[in-house]
């Protein structure tokens, strides 16, 4: 007889322990007012379980602590960038590699550099969703950004393999119409914007064929590059007996750079990456590099960091780990389904969206239904999470009012090999709980704002407070 257990349990022990933060709902309350209700002003130790974002808050392994040991902090040509560029360079097979200090470090260097070398002022860069900072770093370097993801990613509750697929046809229609001023085509995988959703190895085929048929580079924003490939193989017929690793190749092979925030899948708490094929883009980068982030060998980054980077992209695409990376979020996606919670479906790999605009129907989405969502959760629960939504993605209408998101989403994001599933029953129980006594959750009105990536700083209050100020 083979025994086969029933029970899935985290692929790894805990080494180091460290512990919660305030377990008081007094305390939480009195604190997301001092925030100004925006769960990013938000002191740590307030916080019981922190899932506001999976960036940077990854638990590092034993391997990872043992490599930071030998870091060469030598101002150019470290032992350590080059350990490093050997690690990312087997995985992606890249000319040009540098690191960063994040990825909207990559970003910014990458644009601007993009930005003088064109003539024109009027470029566009097409995604499948352009997240938040990425959109930012391109808007500011005067480009135009664009998304063009396909149909089935648009529905939340539609239960579809590839929900992160790029439009192709209206790809086309866009580079046939304004392919002078496309100087690339980006691709997220996976699709952090629309729920954590990956891009299928067809759909990425798809693009790059068509970049390559009009001499455009496709840019891949590979944050989620590991958990893009792990869906791949689960969902993709042809890749069942291929290894991540291998999956991951082949992805990057059909691509011409790519921007990483290595805080995700580089299993790290500082780093980015960028990477290229074009040795002319490279120099240009380079340089850019040089004025505003570091000497290339080192890119804002301590040896330390380098080392903990060339052995969190190896074990990253381990597949124990990533078979257990994206059944926890299923895991606590199938929770809040029971419990009546609409989410979107299928669970995504780094994290579960709740449809706050679904589960709070009574809240217009110009009062920010996920946003007051996120600060409802944290006051009953000190739970800390994300808004996906009009928050964020608003745009301006042509008289300077805004039009709301497409959608109004709360994101549950999971940190990398730090929570148990009893953290996460808690989370689903505390959901539950929001779920049956939905009516108490109030719309929000902004106080104050910045004019760029407000949702990091704005402050805001409940909609009667601000009536009753």
């Amino acid at each position: 007889m083979t025994f086969k257990a029933t029970v899935q349990f985290e692929p790894f022990r805990v080494k180091t322990v460290d512990a919660l933060g305030s377990a008081s709902a007094e305390r939480w309350n009195e604190a997301i007012q001092e925030a100004g209700y925006n769960p990013f002003n938000l002191r740590a130790e307030d916080i019981l379980i922190d899932l506001l974002t999976d960036s940077g808050t990854s638990a590092l392994s034993a391997e990872q602590w043992a490599a930071m040991m030998r870091g060469d902090e030598s101002y150019a040509g470290s032992r350590s960038f080059y350990r490093f560029e050997k690690s990312f360079r087997d995985i992606s097979g890249f000319e040009h590699i540098f690191p960063t200090h994040q990825g909207r470090a990559s970003e910014h260097i990458f644009f601007t550099a993009l930005a003088r070398r064109s003539e024109l002022t009027d470029l566009v860069i097409p995604n499948n969703t352009h997240f938040d900072t990425t959109r930012a770093n391109i808007e500011l370097s005067g480009i135009k950004a664009v998304d063009l993801l396909a149909a089935p990613g648009l529905d939340p509750a539609l239960d579809h393999p590839f929900k992160g697929d790029m439009d192709v046809a209206r790809l086309s229609k866009l580079l046939e119409e304004e392919g002078d001023k496309v100087p690339l085509v980006m691709l997220t995988v996976t699709n952090n914007a629309g729920g954590g959703q990956p891009v299928s190895m067809a759909n990425i085929r798809a693009v790059s064929e068509i970049c390559q048929q009009r001499g455009i580079p496709l840019i891949l924003d590979a944050c989620r590059f590991a958990e893009n490939a792990m869906f791949i193989k689960r969902r993709e017929r042809g890749y069942a007996d291929r290894t991540p690793k291998e999956i991951a190749r082949e992805m990057f092979s059909l691509a011409d750079g790519c921007t990483i925030s290595a805080k995700k899948d580089g299993m790290v708490n500082i780093g980015g990456i960028l990477a290229m094929r074009d040795a002319r883009l490279a120099e240009d980068c380079r340089n850019q590099m040089i004025a505003s982030e570091g000497f290339p060998t080192y890119g804002g980054l301590a040896g330390y960091d380098m080392e903990a980077l060339a052995v969190g992209l190896q074990e990253v695409l381990n597949e124990d780990y990533l078979n257990y990376r994206l059944d926890q979020a299923a895991y606590l996606g199938s929770k809040l389904e029971q419990a009546g919670i609409p989410i979107v479906r299928p669970t995504g790999g780094h994290a579960v969206f709740v449809d706050a605009g679904a589960m709070l129907p009574h809240i217009p989405p110009l009062q920010f239904p996920a946003w007051a969502l996120s600060v409802h959760l944290y006051e009953i629960a000190g739970i800390r999470s994300c808004e996906i939504g009009s928050m964020i993605f608003a745009k301006k209408d042509a008289h300077g009012g805004e039009l709301p998101a497409p959608y109004e989403l709360l994101r549950l994001a999971l940190p990398r090999r730090a929570y148990s599933r009893s953290h996460l029953d808690y989370v689903a129980e505390a959901m539950a709980y929001v779920m049956q006594n939905r009516r108490q959750v109030r719309g929000m009105a902004i106080v104050s704002q910045s004019p760029v990536l407000r949702h990091f700083t704005a402050k805001l209050a409940w909609i009667d407070e601000r009536k009753a100020a």
